[in-house]
């Protein structure tokens, strides 16, 4: 009986630290992701999202892709990379993103195509090697706040000594998911 109280509590403490852990972990993912740390680079990577099915960004693909249309019309980068796969609904993110831009004034010519970035880490790595192509070196993320410091994480694993970071002014309930999620990512990615 006595052992079985015993049990009880040290599960209970044991619950209670990695909850602990989880709130401490999601408040300072949510602090990194809310401040941005902009500086002049050498290129922005604006990180895919959902295209609807009449073929025009998401919201929050939006959200994105607007970011950098602020951050480049301030002269912050000089080329745009876009980064996404094709998704469930058939069309393909990085190509759906240049259009959105190039439409909103950016030169064809500066916005460039990562077609096979299906997740965080394939777009770190794909980033990494068009830009030791063009001899172009510091990046500034672009993606929601929750997504920030994971990405930070794997762009620096990646070979990036210089990543500046903005998040994209667009939120959602769906953010909540988002976050908790990510708590879970970024373990799995530290591991990597």
């Amino acid at each position: 009986m006595k052992s079985r109280k015993t049990n009880f509590k040290v599960m209970l403490y044991v619950v209670g630290v990695l909850f602990l852990w989880f709130l401490i972990h999601i408040v300072i993912i949510s602090i990194d992701g809310l401040n941005d740390n902009i500086g002049i680079s050498d290129a922005a990577v604006v990180l895919g999202n959902k295209v609807e099915l009449d073929g025009k960004p998401s919201k929050r693909l939006q959200g994105r892709l607007e970011r950098a249309l602020e951050l480049y019309n301030k002269e912050h980068f000089k080329y745009i990379i876009v980064s996404g796969g094709t998704g469930k609904e058939g069309f393909d993110e990085a190509v759906v993103m240049k259009n959105y831009l190039v439409e909103n004034g950016v030169p064809d010519e500066a916005v460039l195509l990562d077609q096979e970035g299906y997740n965080s880490f394939m777009t770190a790595q794909n980033t990494k090697t068009i830009m030791s192509e063009m001899d172009l070196n510091s990046i500034t993320i672009i993606s929601q706040y929750y997504h920030i410091t994971r990405t930070k994480l794997t762009f620096r694993k990646a070979g990036f000594d210089k990543v500046y970071t903005a998040h994209a002014k667009y939120f959602e309930l769906r953010d909540m998911y988002s976050l908790f999620r990510e708590f879970f990512a970024y373990y799995k990615y530290l591991l990597m």
